[in-house]
């Protein structure tokens, strides 16, 4: 009878064992397969080398670069349309008024607004005195005249008489004196005498004589010239000579010119540099007059330098080169077609002042201006025809819609090798060329 063995370990330990023994059982199976593989390929692959997956990489890249040509085409595609219009020139010719009593453009009257300044400017400058002039005094003194003449009596002299010196310079009396008669004393004659006051006849130092006899030279060849004689006691004085500057007519008449012609030039620069560039200043539209002009000194006048003033007032009589642009522009609208535009920065104008009144405030120009004109070109309503359309398509197009008006199309389709204009109208833009 065969003998039973029977399990003596509790059901859950002995559950357990055999939990693990097949766990181990499963990995040492998988190691044994594995160690076998590689064993095996070893074996039969003895020669054979590791190789770099260049296929697998290069792959990798087409697949990226097809996403990136895909993004661009479809996230960053525009075209832009470059059109050169055809252009006619177009030369006009009108007399317009820029009036100070008007404020605004009138296209009907040919009038825009004027703007009146002025300015007024006081100058005075310091001028040399350029004529010469003697500063001179004359010597003078007392004398005391004597009269020894026999028989003996009164002498009586004029104002005037003459006397020289013994050092050779003449003097004259400055009145009338009698000289009292000679007398005798003690069986002397005693001369009479009196004290007179005299003056050099010319000026300067040489006058300024020390005490001196006198006698009158005019009484030579007379009983009375040698009773006649005169003495100074003291020294003649006062005498001096010097040349100083005097104005003259011409000094006057030359300060007065160079004042005004600086002060009125000045003013006027003045004015100018006030007045804002948009404006503009026609030469002939802008005055100054000196309303002021004196100096204190008078000619002959004995001093150095003088000064010499004077007052102006400068008016000017301008207008904005923005208006006129204006009435240009409005002008040019209302004498072309509907259907053509003017490119604005291809205005040429001149102007001429035919009558300048500043008093008035009013001045009229002749004008002469030019402007390039085209067909009016829509670009938004061109942006809607050229949504998914080709360049030769989009030329077309452009011809079917605005024909002879245009003289070249250049169409740029991005990235390159877009073959179509993008659905988006926002990624369509159309610009106008001119040369």
């Amino acid at each position: 009878m065969p003998k039973k063995i029977f399990d003596i370990l509790p059901p859950k330990i002995n559950h357990k064992i055999e939990d693990r023994i097949n766990s181990l059982t499963k990995e040492e199976k998988k190691h044994t397969k594995s160690g076998v593989n590689k064993k095996h390929r070893k074996e039969s692959n003895p020669d054979k080398k590791r190789h770099f997956p260049i296929k697998e990489i290069l792959g990798g890249f087409g697949v990226l670069f097809l996403i990136l040509g895909g993004i661009l085409y479809f996230k960053l595609q525009k075209v832009d349309v470059e059109i050169w219009p055809k252009t006619e020139v177009l030369s006009f010719k009108e007399q317009i008024m820029a009036d100070n009593s008007v404020n605004i453009i009138d296209s009907n009257s040919k009038t825009i607004p004027a703007q009146y300044f002025e300015e007024e400017k006081d100058l005075w400058q310091e001028f040399p005195a350029t004529g010469d002039a003697s500063n001179e005094g004359k010597a003078e003194g007392s004398v005391v005249i004597y009269n020894s003449y026999s028989p003996a009596g009164d002498i009586t002299l004029k104002t005037g008489t003459h006397l020289l010196s013994d050092s050779g310079k003449y003097f004259i009396t400055l009145q009338r004196v009698i000289i009292p008669a000679a007398k005798k004393q003690n069986n002397k004659t005693v001369p009479g005498s009196i004290e007179v006051k005299v003056q050099a006849t010319k000026s300067g130092e040489d006058y300024n004589i020390k005490p001196a006899k006198f006698f009158a030279p005019k009484l030579v060849g007379t009983p009375y010239y040698y009773s006649i004689y005169a003495e100074s006691s003291q020294i003649m004085a006062g005498g001096f000579s010097s040349t100083v500057k005097k104005v003259t007519e011409d000094d006057i008449k030359i300060a007065k010119d160079t004042l005004q012609k600086k002060l009125l030039s000045d003013i006027q620069e003045e004015l100018k540099n006030k007045i804002s560039k948009e404006y503009i200043i026609l030469d002939n539209a802008i005055s100054a007059e000196v309303i002021e002009s004196f100096t204190v000194v008078k000619a002959g006048a004995i001093v150095d330098n003088f000064n010499y003033q004077a007052k102006a007032k400068a008016t000017a009589l301008v207008f904005k080169k923005s208006d006129l642009e204006s009435f240009i522009k409005e002008y040019i609208n209302s004498n072309i077609s509907a259907s053509k535009t003017f490119l604005e920065n291809s205005l040429v104008f001149k102007y001429n002042p035919e009558i300048i009144d500043i008093k008035d405030k009013k001045t009229v120009l002749s004008l002469n201006f030019s402007i390039k004109t085209y067909q009016t070109i829509d670009k938004n309503d061109l942006v809607s025809l050229f949504r998914e359309k080709s360049a030769s398509a989009i030329k077309e197009a452009i011809n079917n819609r605005i024909g002879d008006g245009v003289s070249q199309v250049q169409v740029n389709l991005w990235p390159f090798w877009t073959i179509k204009a993008p659905r988006d109208q926002n990624k369509i833009k159309v610009d106008l060329k001119f040369e």
